[in-house]
């Protein structure tokens, strides 16, 4: 596919942009919501760490512990030696509102980056680890970052967007940089942060933090850099991303992830139907029973 470099219509960019108010307080609302977490154990989710096959959850790096799932690395021999780790919900979603809290906790891991200082995030529309190769670093996918603030006074923003192997249209355009900063205030210490994505398949991606809106952006596809190791036939530059995996993210730094839970915004919208949704907004009518 040819690389899409050029930005939507104004007229279309309008429409989303105006849609997306009546889009999120539907999305919003109480019915439809789904745990992704049981609290127990880790059912129902796959690890990949950075030079470890999928499913070898290294050092016990993503554990449950009080309804928590905690990122630790205490059982890691020597220094953090690029171990990026990612704990993947199994179930694909495209449209569909996320909801978690998350808090940071401890030191960083000795020979952890220093950019990975109080910083993680979530992926969304990723790679199935199942298609990484061992040595790849991080999944093709989009990330919600996560960051605290680490000195008083100094602006430190989360709910971030980061892109690796990915590039997103913002303001009109395809965005330059790997990462782009939300408008969100800085929050400092381990307190618990409300996040929450509003993902509408490879159209409208919207960024919430403690229930303010803090970053819109559209058309997520494959392309850039950062990532390293992958498989050349996974990496289809230009391709917009439609749907994907959802992924807790490890890279260092000890974080804990609580009341993890989903609206699918894409099923059945025939009234006629058993399992019609009025929560729904994108139709997926085949699911449709009768």
């Amino acid at each position: 596919m040819t690389r899409c470099t050029l930005s939507i219509s104004y007229l279309a960019l309008s429409f989303l942009l105006f849609s997306s108010c009546a889009t999120q307080k539907k999305a919003t609302s109480d019915k439809g919501w789904k745990t992704l977490f049981n609290g127990k154990n880790l059912k129902g989710w796959t690890t990949k760490i950075h030079h470890y096959e999928v499913g070898d959850n290294h050092g016990d790096t993503f554990r449950v512990e009080d309804s928590i799932i905690k990122v630790r690395y205490d059982q890691y021999e020597g220094d953090f030696n690029d171990r990026f780790g990612h704990l993947y919900y199994d179930t694909p979603y495209s449209y569909f509102h996320l909801q978690l809290d998350y808090r940071f906790v401890g030191e960083l891991h000795p020979g952890a980056p220093s950019y990975t200082l109080k910083n993680s995030g979530v992926m969304f529309h990723s790679q199935d680890p199942r298609t990484m190769l061992k040595e790849q670093n991080w999944p093709i996918s989009v990330e919600m970052q996560f960051l605290a603030g680490i000195e008083a006074g100094q602006s430190r923003p989360t709910g971030n967007m980061c892109s690796p192997g990915t590039e997103v249209i913002f303001e009109g355009e395809l965005y330059p940089g790997h990462c782009l900063n939300s408008s969100s205030k800085t929050y400092y210490g381990d307190q618990w942060v409300r996040a929450e994505l509003i993902v509408l398949g490879d159209s409208l991606v919207t960024h919430i933090i403690n229930g303010k809106k803090v970053l819109e952006y559209t058309q997520p596809q494959i392309g850039g850099g950062v990532v390293e190791g992958f498989d050349p036939k996974i990496k289809k530059d230009g391709q917009l991303l439609k749907e994907g995996l959802i992924a807790l993210q490890s890279e260092g730094q000890p974080i804990d992830f609580r009341n993890i839970r989903i609206k699918n915004l894409k099923g059945c919208m025939n009234p006629k139907a058993k399992n019609f949704g009025k929560h729904y907004i994108k139709p997926d009518n085949k699911k449709c029973v009768y």
